[in-house]
């Protein structure tokens, strides 16, 4: 004797489009809303060069520097590494 098993009809997957649209509508429900932020890349080559050009001019035109340093470190308590 066989034993046939009931096969269950089976869902559609529900297609990405529409579970990220029910995503954000639950998200909105919630009070949020979608934000788009555009960063700098931060490890681009041409960054790190300008991040270092003005570093380089604010040190050499920064008399008080020195002593703005000696200020933040007696201030701020580091941690032990």
């Amino acid at each position: 004797m066989s034993v046939t098993k009931k096969s269950r009809p089976k869902k559609k997957p529900v297609p990405a489009t529409k579970r990220m649209s029910a995503y954000r509508a639950r998200l909105r429900a919630a009070g949020l809303k979608p934000v788009t932020l555009w960063l700098p890349d931060t490890k681009s080559a041409a960054f790190i060069a300008e991040a270092r050009r003005q570093s380089l001019a604010l040190a050499a035109h920064d008399p008080g520097g020195d002593e703005i340093d000696k200020w933040i470190e007696s201030i701020y308590e580091w941690p032990d590494p």
